[in-house]
């Protein structure tokens, strides 16, 4: 018999096999009622977003990231050409809430390479020392305004979690750790920002409580250079966080303490503290035992604890080092989707509610703010500076540049590019020393396009660009302030004459 023949036979019988089985089956209404090819409703279904990406969707409507943003960062984390030809795409006339920089006709000379004051890595400095306000001993200045958000290695690959440390350290970025811990993924000479969620992975005790003597031993060990408060995120505000029993590994289980296989669960509430005077004496506890600036991390709804935490800040006595604010379109490995539709303000509401208490309470040139969700691209992270931030961090953006095509599996353990996954076979595909270069391209670009953009404003650094240099359009061909639009008062915004004052001091 021919071979073809066996294979028709074997493809006929597979066939009755499922016609059988789905027309005996009662869970599924579709497959009874057309067998066979109601399966390929599931497939199809089961590829949607890879279906959207190539097929389906214009350039600038597919979310969380459009395939303009995409090619932009896989472009520039490759050092290919990120320019786009013939013209925008977007309606600018009827394009609503669609905001336009205003370039100054003088802008700065850029630096070209061979003269003085160019930088191959683009460099930018924080505008603002962290912990000069409260007098901490390893206050430092942020050598790069961008910087890497909170990713835990168990959410992330080992692979990746390497990736964007070695990145990190060439581009002179900090690496936020996430709440999973520190790893030895973690060390390769990236300074890092150590983040204690509410489960306090990497620095609790056998009984899952805060152990001040385990974070000790993680900062003396590992380059840390900044402690993170983990109150809440964007994606899932008030709910605490999950990482899948898939993604447990016996080394994850290690690191954080936690049963193999099983389902690791952050509580939404820390045990330490349980309103806003308890939190400073906990921030002020471990600025004293670590000597290292110690700052917030959350999401903004009810406003209370912000009125409240900037009265208590007010006198000096105590107080937090840096805020760092993630919006409601901020990512995560897994949440409820009504926690990521519905709960916690977009950022640049959230954050310039924050902003504005701190200001009223002259807190604004003392901490330094950070601002978190989809800023990784160079017109939102001007904005971003433009509301107060001194830095941004980028979080799914760095994702991207190493590799992440998007395929929105994160929860499922299965990531197709091996970044958000611990299943070993996916992780194989991603090589570390090649994606922390493209990591750190990504980075350098962000930053080089970054100043781009400022000195076509005619200033010389993020932190001296005010929301002057906006309008924010409408579809009735009208132009709005941003400084009324957020309600900020003249001299918002900025990092204050003294801080700038230093700064201009270390430009070139």
């Amino acid at each position: 018999m021919a071979w073809w023949m066996i294979a028709l036979i074997v493809a006929a019988s597979f066939l009755l096999l499922v016609l059988v089985y789905d027309l005996l089956q009662t869970k599924h209404a579709i497959l009874r009622n057309f067998p066979i090819i109601g399966h390929f409703r599931y497939i199809l279904e089961s590829v949607g977003p890879e279906l959207r990406q190539y097929i389906v969707t214009s350039n600038d409507e597919e979310r969380p990231f459009n395939r303009d943003q995409r090619s932009w960062v896989y472009a520039s984390s490759k050092k290919e050409n990120n320019y786009f030809g013939f013209g925008t795409d977007n309606d600018l006339e009827l394009s609503p809430n669609y905001f336009i920089i205003k370039h100054s006709v003088f802008p700065l000379h850029e630096p070209q390479k061979g003269e003085d004051g160019y930088d191959e890595k683009h460099n930018i400095p924080c505008a603002k020392v962290m912990g000069a306000w409260r007098k901490r001993e390893h206050a430092f200045r942020p050598d790069s305004v961008i910087s890497i958000s909170a990713m835990s290695f168990g959410s992330l690959s080992h692979a990746a979690v390497e990736a964007i440390n070695r990145g990190c350290e060439y581009s002179n970025a900090l690496h936020n750790t996430g709440e999973g811990g520190i790893s030895p993924y973690h060390d390769h000479g990236a300074g890092l920002i150590f983040q204690l969620g509410t489960g306090y992975f990497g620095a609790r005790d056998e009984h899952g409580r805060f152990s001040m003597e385990m974070l000790k031993e993680r900062v003396e060990r590992y380059n840390v250079r900044a402690i993170e408060i983990k109150l809440s995120q964007g994606a899932k505000p008030g709910r605490g966080g999950v990482l899948p029993g898939a993604k447990v590994t016996p080394e994850i289980s290690k690191i954080r303490g936690i049963p193999i296989g099983k389902d690791c669960l952050s509580p939404a509430y820390h045990r330490e503290f349980s309103n806003a005077d308890e939190l400073l004496d906990f921030v002020e506890s471990i600025a004293k035992e670590t000597g290292l600036p110690v700052g917030i991390k959350s999401a903004v709804g009810d406003l209370s604890f912000w009125e409240e935490l900037a009265s208590l800040m007010e006198s000096g006595e105590r107080g937090v080092d840096y805020i760092a604010i993630d919006g409601g379109e901020g990512g995560t490995g897994a949440a409820p989707l009504v926690f990521s539709d519905h709960v916690s303000l977009p950022f640049k509401v959230g954050f310039s509610r924050v902003y504005s208490i701190m200001a009223r309470h002259n807190l604004h040139e003392k901490i330094v703010f950070i601002g978190s969700g989809k800023l990784g691209f160079p017109q939102s992270a001007l904005f971003a500076f433009a509301m107060g931030c001194d830095m941004v961090a980028v979080a799914r953006e760095a994702m991207l540049s190493i590799g992440c095509i998007q395929a929105q599996r994160c929860q499922t353990g299965h990531c197709p590019a091996g970044v958000a996954t611990q299943n070993k076979w996916l992780v194989r595909g991603l090589d570390p020393t090649q994606k922390s270069a493209r990591l750190a391209n990504y980075v350098i670009t962000l930053r080089k396009e970054l100043m781009w953009l400022v000195r076509a404003c005619g200033v010389a650094h993020p932190g001296m660009i005010t929301m002057e240099n906006f309008d924010v359009l409408d579809e009735h061909f009208h132009t709005s302030n941003p400084r009324e639009l957020f309600g900020y008062q003249p001299g918002w915004g900025s990092p204050g004459e003294e801080n700038l004052k230093r700064l201009r001091e270390l430009l070139p």
